[in-house]
């Protein structure tokens, strides 16, 4: 019997939002909004810009402390 990890990395819960397997925010767990190339969370607006379609997956993050 093996065991299985539990947590994610980060990477792995971004790549996990780009693709649309993930609605929850990395920052503060409320749910996202698909917006075209880009990713935001109303209730902490974090923006999260990236594209699937290169070969090389490209994230920006952008948060603001409010």
């Amino acid at each position: 019997m093996t065991v299985a990890p539990l947590h994610r990395t980060l990477e792995q819960e971004l790549f996990a939002l780009l693709r649309g397997a993930s609605l929850e925010c990395p920052v503060c767990g409320e749910f996202v909004l698909h917006e075209g190339a880009s990713i935001r969370c109303p209730e902490c607006e974090t923006v999260l810009h990236g594209r699937l379609d290169s070969a090389a997956v490209q994230v920006e993050f952008g948060s603001q402390a409010g």
